[in-house]
């Protein structure tokens, strides 16, 4: 596998031993292979220069024998737990610089393992691997873009009087599951007043006329996820209303016209841009336009999870480079009127960017 072989290379210039894989989107990059929760332990990587460990117990272990290539089995139970199997690969490998995934760990776990490795080191190299996607994993994000674009086109036909958000966004997960793919996030359903509300939780409001609707949904296909927001108006929209929609999309505008202009201009072979450069065209617009600074970062890294990295806002290190997919959504939110947001996927290719979400963000008045 790729990644495994390039994950690797970073053991060697890291100089560790041996790394340690707790979170499950990393467990899915490094071993294709999904079926672990996200909510419990079930399963963990360890990794060293000549041998791929999968730590798990009894209920994967058929699945994982099937499933998993280029790993070895090793089951952990009453009697041969986790922590001493770790100790015995220690010793078998003479393991004494171990990277871990610090920032996933719980305060036991990370206790439990350096009270048994002298040396444990925070390591984030399979961040920096998974930034840049592959063009498989491009392609998966496009097909879950293309579903959401599809699902999009399909809730439309829903929104009527009398309908509530709850129902809206019940119809949104109902369509993507029927195509076969799942739901990404739980989709953010939002009529007037609440549209101010960034991550509104739906609720039984009920669809009035001449009202805002914001819809922030995602799918989920061979693990890969898109993201999407489209607000649009029920009725008649107001001039204030107006204003905010064409201010949010000038915006966005704005940020894309940036990212495309700055990354022409580069030289091939050092295309980089600063995401804290973007995230400011965007916010400096909205504020020049007398509206309160984006409440959010201007967009995210999307791929095996829904916010990943790279992130782009103010004080983001980020650079984006050739190979990243991220979001690009600028909102203006006015409590107990209304708010607006508008968000695309971009990818960043070697030559140009291109947008995989391709939904109309004119035809705003339904």
């Amino acid at each position: 596998m790729n990644s495994i072989k390039s994950l690797k290379n970073e053991i060697s210039k890291s100089k560790l031993d041996a790394i340690f894989i707790s979170s499950v989107p990393n467990i899915i990059y490094l071993t294709n292979y999904s079926h672990f929760s996200q909510h419990e332990r079930e399963a963990y990587l360890l990794i060293t220069q000549n041998k791929n460990y999968i730590l798990t117990d009894g209920r994967y272990s058929e699945a994982v024998k099937n499933k998993v290539k280029d790993f070895e089995l090793i089951e952990i139970s009453s009697k041969n737990p986790l922590i001493k199997i770790l100790k015995n690969l220690k010793t078998k490998h003479n393991i004494k610089k171990l990277g871990i995934e610090e920032d996933n760990l719980t305060i036991s776990e990370h206790k439990s393992l350096t009270k048994h490795y002298d040396n444990t080191y925070h390591y984030s190299g399979i961040k920096l691997l998974r930034d840049i996607k592959n063009q498989n994993e491009i392609k998966q994000i496009e097909k879950a873009c293309k579903l959401g674009d599809k699902t999009f086109k399909y809730i439309l036909n829903k929104i009527k009087s009398g309908v509530t958000e709850k129902e809206l966004a019940y119809e949104i997960e109902f369509f993507v599951k029927k195509q076969g793919a799942d739901i990404s996030f739980p989709p953010i359903v939002a009529f007037g007043r609440n549209s101010a509300i960034p991550h509104h939780k739906p609720t039984d409001e009920k669809l009035k006329k001449n009202s805002i609707v914001l819809l922030d949904f995602g799918t989920k296909v061979n693990n890969y996820c898109s993201d999407m927001t489209r607000t649009v108006f029920f009725g008649k929209a107001t001039n204030k209303q107006k204003k905010m929609y064409q201010t949010v999309l000038e915006a966005q505008k704005r940020a894309i016209e940036l990212l495309n202009t700055k990354y022409l201009i580069l030289n091939t072979s050092k295309k980089s841009i600063k995401a804290s450069e973007i995230d400011k065209v965007a916010r400096d617009y909205i504020i020049s336009k007398n509206y309160k600074t984006i409440p959010h970062s201007l967009g995210h890294g999307i791929g095996l999870e829904v916010h990943e990295s790279p992130r782009l806002s103010p004080k983001s290190k980020d650079i984006l480079k050739p190979g990243m997919v991220f979001t690009i959504e600028p909102g203006i939110y006015i409590p107990d009127f209304g708010g607006v947001r508008i968000e695309d996927v971009v990818l960043l290719e070697e030559s140009h960017t291109r947008l995989l979400t391709i939904s109309s963000k004119d035809s705003t008045i339904l």
